[in-house]
This record gives structure tokens, sequence and C-alpha cells, in this order.
């Protein structure tokens, strides 16, 4: 019986599916063999590698935008995937995509992401020459977690390294997540920005194309990419994604760039420097099986991916255990 439900869930992406969707059984595979499931195709498959994954976990505790928010209701960067990946899934129902692919994507295409948000990633890119958190990402998953990775799908790996604005997945579902990403951190940044009183309003012309509420706004995004997409190609409309890049810059001039809450970004990248440089000189702080990763790995790469992987808090205890002086006491 077991046999039959992969097989049978395989067979209804073709009866149900676009022609353009990205099928299950016509996956280009993985690296490394894996007997099939019997219950699950490949793509739910590594829906639930990612979700059970300590990467996937270490999210609840890396900054979205705010550093360490007071308030329980700003995001954090595990509340961003979870928006990206139902609003990712939204899509790809209406255009009879493959939603389990796109959820899979979304639910890894941030693992790789510093502590401190984009502020970590720009000090470890200058530190090293060169860092992309979609391209760490893919690191996690085909590499770091667990020590041999996660053994994922083509088509999963593929749009986790793709889902950045500036950069072309090979499928409509990765392209999906693409601008789902966009939609959720553009929407929920607006959202958490007006609830901390950084800005009032957005602008009007946004408002009046997008919508005044938060749902209102996404639901806008999303029934555009319905209306306007012409499959295998997903696209927003000339007008729709005019007003959304208007909005995106509204935010890097007036929150991202310039707001009270980005005030500590600069204490957050001395402390991420100053890491780095400690455990350049001293790699054996970094725990057991830090020399053999540096024999694998190199010093430089090994830290990074240390670093890398820490969640907000573990890099402040990590950096008060370094540099904080401890009391001294005699009784």
């Amino acid at each position: 019986m077991d046999g039959s439900i992969r097989d049978e869930y395989e067979k209804r992406e073709y009866d149900m599916l676009s022609e353009h969707a990205t099928k299950a059984a016509e996956s280009a595979g993985r690296v490394r063999f894996l007997a099939p499931c019997p219950m699950r195709t490949v793509f739910q498959r590594d829906r639930d590698r990612i979700i059970h994954c300590k990467s996937f976990r270490r999210l609840k505790h890396k900054t979205q935008v705010f550093l360490s928010p007071e308030g329980d209701h700003y995001r954090t960067r595990l509340t961003h995937t979870l928006e990206v990946s139902q609003i990712a899934r939204t899509i790809a129902r209406c255009l009879r995509l493959n939603e389990d692919l796109a959820e899979a994507i979304a639910m890894g295409h941030d693992l790789g992401h510093t502590p401190f948000g984009h502020s970590g990633e720009r000090v470890l890119s200058d530190l090293t020459g060169h860092f992309e958190h979609n391209e760490q990402s893919l690191r996690v998953v085909d590499v770091l977690e667990g020590g041999i990775g996660l053994n994922l799908t083509a088509e999963v790996r593929d749009g986790i390294l793709n889902h950045k604005k500036a950069t072309v997945p090979s499928t409509p579902e990765g392209m999906v997540v693409n601008y789902s990403d966009r939609i959720a951190y553009i929407n929920h940044d607006v959202d958490d920005a007006l609830r901390a009183g950084i800005i009032d309003a957005i602008p009007q012309a946004c408002e009046n194309a997008l919508g005044s509420t938060h749902g209102e706004r996404i639901n806008t995004m999303i029934r555009d990419i319905v209306r306007s997409s012409d499959l295998p190609n997903i696209r927003m409309s000339d007008k729709i994604e005019v007003i959304t890049e208007t909005l995106r810059q509204f935010m890097f001039d007036n929150v991202y760039f310039a707001s009270k809450a980005k005030e500590e970004e600069s204490k957050a990248e001395r402390m991420i420097r100053l890491l780095y440089e400690h455990y350049m000189r001293t790699p054996d702080d970094m725990g057991a099986g830090a020399q053999d990763k540096i024999d694998e790995y190199g010093r430089k790469q090994t830290v990074t991916d240390y670093i890398a992987g820490m969640t907000d808090r573990y890099a402040l205890n990590a950096f008060k255990e370094i540099y904080i002086p401890k009391g001294w006491y005699k009784y």
C-alpha cells in the first residue's frame, strides 16, 4: 500500500499541474543516491529535510531587520521564511505550479544568513573579499548541515542559490520564490517600521496602487503576478513592478539605511569583525572538530562558516566570553 502513495502524488502532478510546472518524477536528482521514499515525492522530502535541520531552527534567533527587538511581534529570519513560503505556495497554487518545490525552496532560502541580518553579511563580505547569503545557504545544504549536507534535489538547490532579485532560477517555482521573498520582506518590514514608529506612512502613490493595509498590499502583488505571468515566465505588470520598486527604495532610504533602529548596526559589525579576527588567530576556540574542518576547507572558510551559522545571541555570548573581563572572587 505504501509504495503506491508517492506514485499517486506523482501521477496527480501530471493530471493537475500546468505543463510548465516542474514535476517531481522528472527531477534531475541528487548528488548522492537516496532510495525513494514510498510516501513522499522528492520535493516533499526536501522540504521535510530542511524543516527538521538545525540551521532552520537557528533562524528563530537571527535578525530580520531590527536587531534584538524587544517586542514579541517583530519579524525574525524564521518568521520571514514562513511568510515567504506561504506567499510562494499561494502563487504556485494559482498558477498550477509545483507547490512542494516552491515551499522547499522558500524554507531553505535563508539558511546561510548571518547573525544581525545584512549588517553581518556586509562585514563578512568585507573581511573575506566575498560573501553572499544565498551562496552560503547553498553551502549549508550541500556541505555543512550535519557534516555532509542535506543532499537535496538539483531544483531545490538551484532555487536556493538564485532566490535574490538579481539572479534567475531555472524553474518557474524558483522564480515564484524570488518574487515571494521581495513581497514578504518589503511588506513585513513596512509593518514592523510602522509598529516601531520609524515611519508614519508609506508614499501615497504606493498606498493608492497597492492598498492601505498589510494584507491589501500583499494581495495586490500576488494577484498581479498571477494575472501577469505567462508561463513559464513569472512576472509582475510594469505598473506594479514600478510601484513595488518605489516602495522598496522608500524603505532603503527611510528604514534600512537611515533610522534609529539601525544605529546599533555599527556595533554589531564591529563585534563580528572582532570575532572573525579572534578565531582567525585562535581557531581552537571554535570548539572540537575545528582543526579537522580547517584541514578540509581552510582557516578562512571555516571561520566564515562558523560565524555565519551563529544566532544573534550566540554571537553576543561568544563576544562576551572572549572580550568582556570576568570578575575574580576568592572566598
